[in-house]
């Protein structure tokens, strides 16, 4: 198995690259021309590419792979400075993704998985779980760009014959992880008080080890092709017990007081942050019943031994570093 990973210097792709080596794969990463071989995990064969776009060069990269898994993606940006922020995505993960699996298909490559994001369907999903028979509603920027890849790439299988497969997941979480998650963390530890306590929502998680053994059957499994999976750790938890169940992984109180939800929408109202505030009330679950009824997967951890693996590496990495 010849397998190129994007974004092998990511947090996903760190752990898919171990995950696959394990197994036995021939692994190759791709680096951005400004990171240094050593972002990639050991055994990982580097090989440099600019930052797709619709120009992009990809051959040299796909040259004599089996299968491709394209994790590299422009991100969701915290303080974001382009005056359009959708054409940035499209760039990136629209127009690149394309090019490459264009490429792709042009070198011979069997399959191409691509990660994508619950996001395309939306940002909450009320008292129901997402599956994949939803209708698509992305909900910014980011899921915008996801949801047109997905459309080229079905296009591009039905003219070529590579075979694709779109995995979406809420979010990931796992040591090293970045963003939103890392930030929770910090609170915790620092047991700053949370007026979370009354919120009764359900959401979905994917610890990182799950994603990667799940990316690696979508990229295996014969009845994948052509196929799209909602991926999660098979449980859905409210706000309050996932802060509570990460302070016990952290070793630390969970420091939760409640506040009627209709104040923090009100609070959210006045400082311009009443989307956000909705996101944190709202319910996001999936159903991941399909990949595991149809090509037998099952997550390798619990959500409480991805919680707590997560939180060996907060207290190690992080805190120990302060």
């Amino acid at each position: 198995m010849r397998v190129l990973v994007t974004g092998a210097s990511g947090f996903v792709g760190r752990s898919l690259s171990l995950s696959a080596l394990t197994a036995g794969w021939q692994v190759r990463g791709t680096l951005l021309p400004e990171e240094l071989p050593n972002a990639l995990i050991s055994g990982v064969e580097p090989v440099v590419i600019e930052l797709l776009g619709v120009d992009a060069s990809c051959l040299h990269a796909v040259a004599g792979i089996d299968t491709v898994i394209h994790l590299a993606a422009r991100v969701h940006v915290m303080k974001e400075v382009a005056s359009n922020p959708l054409s940035e995505f499209r760039k990136t993960n629209t127009d690149g993704t394309l090019q490459l699996a264009r490429q792709s298909a042009e070198a011979g490559v069997r399959r191409f998985v691509f990660m994508s994001t619950i996001g395309v369907i939306g940002n909450t999903s009320g008292t129901r779980a997402f599956t994949e028979s939803d209708a698509t509603s992305p909900h910014n920027s980011y899921s915008v760009s996801k949801l047109e890849a997905e459309i080229g790439l079905r296009e591009i299988s039905e003219q070529t014959g590579m075979e694709v497969v779109i995995v979406r997941a809420p979010l990931v979480y796992g040591p090293g992880n970045p963003g939103n998650f890392l930030s929770l963390l910090r609170i915790i530890a620092k047991g700053i008080p949370l007026p979370l306590a009354s919120i009764s929502n359900q959401k979905s998680f994917l610890y990182v080890e799950n994603l990667a053994d799940a990316l690696a059957c979508c990229a295996t499994h014969p009845a994948a092709a052509g196929q799209t999976y909602l991926v999660s750790d098979g449980e859905a938890v409210s706000t309050p017990e996932l802060i509570c169940r990460t302070a016990a992984a952290l070793g630390v109180p969970a420091r939760l007081f409640p506040v009627p939800a209709f104040l923090m929408q009100l609070s959210g109202t006045v400082i311009g942050k009443r989307a956000a505030v909705n996101r944190l009330l709202g319910s996001l679950t999936v159903d991941s019943s399909k990949i595991r009824r149809e090509l037998g997967w099952q997550p390798p951890f619990t959500m409480d031994e991805g919680l707590r693996v997560t939180a060996e590496w907060f207290n190690n990495q992080v805190r120990g570093k302060r």
